[in-house]
């Protein structure tokens, strides 16, 4: 495989319709919001949904969900990472060892901060300082992705609902339970977002970052939300309309990533029920555009 050399800038526009396209866990699970209103859904949550996308595709992935993890046979991801990884080794053989190991890594980078078991201690004969096997290692990942933010400032519905089945036992013998009510929350009627990011071939370089890789960081935005379905987001509901993929013709890139990034434009057309996209032209940098 043949180590990225062309730095990459990207944009995703996409649409949530009577959906929840990112709770706020501190916000009783409502959309997210800015200040101003507009919705946002956050890094992490698009750097999950791609992690699902490149575990669906067959890669190696190494944060994975609590139930996910137990089934790979792992407690924790510090257990994980000790399992697969030689504690005996320099600091710089495991950073080639995560990277080349787990896609999500060398991608997106991650922070190895785990703590240690005392193995020996100093005594009156051996002046060597205490060993563990704690590891403290970071890595610095090439993609990088914005939080979406929605073109138009959101309307949020609240709706109470009825859980119908209670985890509580009945008060009387033979009763019944009493129902559970909860809150549901969405976006209404339709809304566009976008994000923004970049692929920087100079950390590319380091941890060993691909154009095969590009590639399926590529096909892993251009079909985010296929089996992403919830609740919440029901079958339908979260869709991909345009992916501007832009990749220069150097390292450095021909232009700044924020006029890159500024270079795309999205509006909804209400009436027509219509997203426009505008992509302002840049001389010598002529995009790749994949349709939703």
């Amino acid at each position: 495989m043949s180590i990225l050399q062309n730095k990459i800038d990207f944009a995703l526009i996409f649409t949530a319709t009577n959906a929840n396209p990112n709770g706020d866990p501190l916000g009783g699970n409502r959309p997210r919001t800015t200040s101003d209103g507009f919705g946002e859904v956050s890094d992490v949550c698009l750097k999950r949904k791609m992690r699902n996308r490149l575990l669906a595709e067959g890669k190696d992935i190494f944060v994975r969900v609590q139930e996910d993890l137990e089934a790979e046979g792992y407690a924790h991801l510090t257990e994980k990472f000790k399992k697969n990884i030689d504690e005996k080794k320099k600091k710089s053989e495991k950073f080639k060892d995560v990277c080349e190991r787990w896609f999500d890594v060398r991608a997106f980078g991650q922070v190895f901060a785990i703590s240690g078991t005392k193995k020996s201690k100093r005594t009156d004969s051996d002046d060597s300082a205490e060993s563990t096997d704690a590891v403290s290692l970071g890595v610095r990942g090439p993609v990088t992705i914005q939080s979406a933010f929605s073109v138009e400032p959101v309307v949020i519905e609240s709706n109470q609902i009825v859980k119908s089945v209670s985890g509580e036992a009945p008060k009387t013998e033979g009763g019944k339970s009493s129902d559970t009510m909860g809150m549901k929350h969405r976006v209404a009627g339709k809304a566009v977002y976008a994000t923004y990011g970049s692929i920087s071939p100079q950390l590319a370089e380091k941890t060993g970052f691909s154009d095969e890789d590009a590639e399926a960081v590529k096909n892993a935005l251009a079909t985010l939300f296929e089996g992403d379905e919830s609740s919440a987001r029901p079958s339908g509901s979260m869709e991909v309309v345009k992916l501007i993929w832009f990749k220069h013709n150097s390292k450095n890139g021909q232009y700044p990533s924020a006029k890159v990034h500024r270079s795309v434009k999205a509006r909804f057309d209400k009436d027509n029920d219509v997203v426009d996209v505008t992509i302002d032209k840049l001389e010598g940098l002529e995009p790749e555009i994949i349709e939703g």
